[in-house]
């Protein structure tokens, strides 16, 4: 009887040993909370402004034209901010996500099919070029078009990107695969047929003309000083609307290799 009570009591702790394990490496491979995915996107693009909201299509458009509808001012409003062609981001959107409709996209909000890397948000599994690769997973998908231009603006091997212009959407779409964006050959041919199918340039026309005007106002007033110092908020694009001078100069007055600015940094302005 002995050896029973101990059988069934040496038992009993074996099995309450087991169970702590199982909870502690359940605990151990929990995925980010959603609080902390807000976090993590909240972190890289609170510097910015706040980004648009996505619009309600009517239903007689095609599912690219409702793509467009819904994302036009967005990329517009990136285009603004970064300087990256509103056509160019618009057609890598519908490409990459099968106009908002493929199956990666519709469980990550990730429209540019953009991959972990370095990233702490939450993540979603997906088969690529390989299979079950890690993929980005935002909140929303306006956060997905703030991190396409934070990837592409942060990044070195796209800043000659940004010597071209702005109303160049040929010349950014070879250069995007150039820069080895995409594995596809075929990759800047799909952006432009779908940015002269879709008149997506008009975007790209709509913002440069409007940043025009700005600088020319702005030139009337401009300020004495000949140093900008770097605020919280500024990127290169964002100061040269502001005083009415190229990207491309100010990086040559300041001898940058890149589009990277710092707080309290001296910008020459002449």
């Amino acid at each position: 009887m002995k050896h029973l009570k101990f059988y069934l009591l040496f038992l009993f702790i074996a099995l309450f040993l087991h169970s702590c394990g199982s909870k502690k490496k359940s605990a151990q491979t929990t995925r980010p909370t959603k609080a902390k995915t807000n976090e993590a996107v909240t972190e890289r693009s609170k510097v910015y402004n706040s980004v648009g909201q996505v619009k309600k299509a009517p239903k007689n458009l095609s599912q690219t034209e409702s793509y467009i509808y819904q994302y036009a001012d967005i990329a517009k409003q990136e285009m603004k901010l970064f300087g990256i062609p509103a056509s160019i981001t618009l057609a890598q959107g519908i490409l990459e996500s099968g106009n908002g409709q493929g199956q990666l996209t519709r469980r990550s909000n990730n429209h540019f099919g953009i991959k972990c890397n370095d990233w702490k948000g939450a993540k979603v599994y997906h088969d690529d070029d390989k299979a079950q690769e890690c993929f980005r997973k935002y909140t929303h998908a306006e956060y997905s078009y703030r991190d396409h231009s934070l990837f592409l603006f942060n990044r070195s091997r796209y800043a000659f990107l940004f010597n071209y212009d702005v109303t160049d959407y040929k010349a950014w779409a070879r250069g995007l695969k150039k820069a080895g964006y995409a594995t596809d050959p075929k990759y800047p041919k799909k952006l432009i047929s779908l940015i002269e199918r879709y008149n997506l340039d008009k975007y790209d026309d709509e913002v440069a003309k409007s940043e025009k005007k700005k600088r020319k106002r702005k030139k009337r007033n401009l300020p004495k000083e000949n140093y900008h110092s770097v605020k919280k908020g500024d990127t290169l694009y964002s100061i040269s609307n502001r005083y009415g001078i190229s990207v491309e100069d100010l990086k040559k007055l300041n001898n940058l290799r890149s589009n990277e600015i710092s707080i309290g940094q001296q910008l020459k302005l002449k």
